[in-house]
């Protein structure tokens, strides 16, 4: 049977003190429960008080999904606005400091810090997640095999935090460093089954490891619950324009897989090893590096990788009525990514605030109808 490939996104945004522009905590402002009741409960806390998840419902199409997006952004600036806070997306804030954010007073978290310590305390920073619709579970895991290969890319493209504590990094995305932190992240290893990723999950219960497959935190990884195949390795975008564009891309990458699939054919399955040296490579530098061509055994420019990737899925993209989603992409290499853009302001004006105010605006492009230049770093 055919896979639905329908459509969920969840966007992690951060809530901000319009005066300090530093994060700010929302719990007592009851924006989660105001949230619920706007959205038909697709808001919902994250272990920080500053961070607010958003989630679309199952869409059928990613016309369902852009729509969904949208709204959701315009509800959540909202919301925050009528209790004194502004919204921003990105994958980490410029210059505030973890150690003076509230965690949320929920059993998961507390039990998360317990375990962890430092390590989720530290954790603050911003994804995106995007579900593509995979009933069955054998042909899921054949293709998260496959799908590992693209994590870079996808990385490079949605780069989105080029500060931490104050500091220019140097990476493009150091939001996937933080996380490096966390156990069981990053690209999975190759499962030959169902029924070998299976033995791995119930091994890690048994011996007290996880409570369920949810703490498995991969890159991409078969969602215990949805029946999805979910990519988490991306730093949120600035703008939902960027969002649609890789969830198209995403939609698109597990499509053009299941149809070789489906015809007897494979994409070459690498190690994690490799893998795991384009991801640097793509954190480090975004789109503007150079990742490894592993078939040719060479290094190439990632913005001509990304063409190559888009031309690589172009027969699906009709078939899924996505072209002018994955059209935008070219616009994102043009534009820079939004790690580009807030170093470009940062240099421009050497104040983390105006970074902050940026972003604000950005979050905001496209929103209302306005002109999608308007936010630009000039």
């Amino acid at each position: 049977m055919k896979p639905s490939f329908t459509i969920g996104i969840e966007e992690e945004y951060m809530t901000i003190d319009p005066e300090t522009r530093d994060l700010r905590s929302h719990i007592h402002s009851e924006l989660i429960s105001k949230g619920r009741l706007r959205t038909h409960d697709s808001v919902k806390p994250e272990m920080h008080q500053s961070v607010v998840e958003v989630g679309t419902p199952v869409c059928r199409n990613i016309r369902e999904a852009r729509e969904n997006v949208l709204e959701l952004r315009r509800q959540m600036i909202a919301l925050a606005r009528e209790h004194g806070m502004l919204l921003v997306a990105a994958g980490t804030h410029p210059f505030s400091d973890w150690r003076t954010q509230e965690i949320y007073p929920d059993d998961r978290y507390q039990t998360l810090v317990r375990d962890l310590k430092m390590v989720a305390r530290a954790n603050l920073i911003f994804g995106l997640h995007v579900h593509v619709g995979m009933e069955d579970r054998e042909t899921t895991i054949q293709l998260m095999n496959a799908a590992r290969y693209f994590l870079p890319h996808l990385l490079a493209l949605s780069a989105n935090s080029p500060f931490w504590l104050g500091m220019e990094t140097g990476l493009k995305s150091y939001r996937c460093k933080v996380f490096d932190k966390f156990p069981r992240t990053n690209i999975p290893d190759v499962f030959q089954s169902w029924s070998e990723y299976e033995n791995f999950v119930n091994l890690l219960i048994r011996t007290n490891c996880i409570d369920n497959a949810k703490k498995i935190w991969w890159d991409v990884r078969p969602h215990p619950f949805f029946g999805t195949l979910e990519f988490r390795v991306c730093d949120i975008p600035l703008r939902a324009e960027e969002t649609i564009a890789i969830a198209a891309l995403i939609q698109a990458t597990v499509a053009k897989l299941h149809k070789l699939h489906s015809q007897n054919q494979t994409f070459r399955v690498y190690n994690r090893a490799l893998i795991m040296e384009n991801k640097w490579r793509a954190s480090r530098y975004g789109i503007d590096g150079m990742l490894i061509d592993f078939g040719k055994q060479i290094e190439v420019p990632e913005r001509d990788l990304l063409r190559e990737y888009i031309a690589f899925v172009s027969d699906v993209v009709e078939e899924l009525d996505i072209a002018e989603e994955i059209g935008y992409i070219e616009t994102m290499l043009e534009q820079g990514t939004g790690a580009d853009r807030q170093l470009k302001v940062f240099e421009q004006t050497g104040d983390l605030k105006q970074v902050v105010d940026y972003m604000v605006a950005e979050t905001q492009a496209g929103l209302y109808g306005q002109a999608t230049s308007t936010a630009r770093a000039s």
